[in-house]
């Protein structure tokens, strides 16, 4: 009996995310044939389209999961405790001067090795 219930919910909802990939279809093929409208117009016009799409594709069993990943996401984000920005500020400067280091290396690494294929070959 859970069998019969899963076949149908599955097939329900791959309609729901056709009709989804439809209307964003539809929205993309609409603001490309009504370019002398309104910007304004056509803007509206996909943002709604995409918002009913999303609301479609949200009611399916992965739109379902996706909408529960999100909020567990944002509960996770509260959490972290985030530098201050004495913190910040001192952490970027070391990248920069670790990045400074690395690229005065590299480059004389490549002046070098220039010379020696230089040397090699007789240019």
């Amino acid at each position: 009996m859970t069998t019969n219930t899963e076949n149908q919910s599955t097939s329900l909802d791959i309609l729901k995310w056709g009709v989804a990939v439809v209307l964003i279809a539809a929205a993309v093929i609409a603001n490309h044939s009504f370019s002398e409208a309104s910007v304004v117009a056509r803007a509206a016009g996909v943002i709604v389209t995409f918002a009913i799409a999303g609301f479609i594709a949200a009611q399916t069993i992965k739109g379902k999961i996706a909408l529960n990943f999100a909020k567990e996401a944002q509960i996770e984000v509260r959490k972290v405790v985030w530098p201050t920005r004495q913190e910040a500020r001192n952490t970027t400067f070391i990248v920069l001067a670790a990045t400074g280091v690395v690229a005065l290396i590299l480059w004389g690494l490549d002046a070098v090795l220039l010379q020696l294929v230089n040397f090699i070959t007789g240019v």
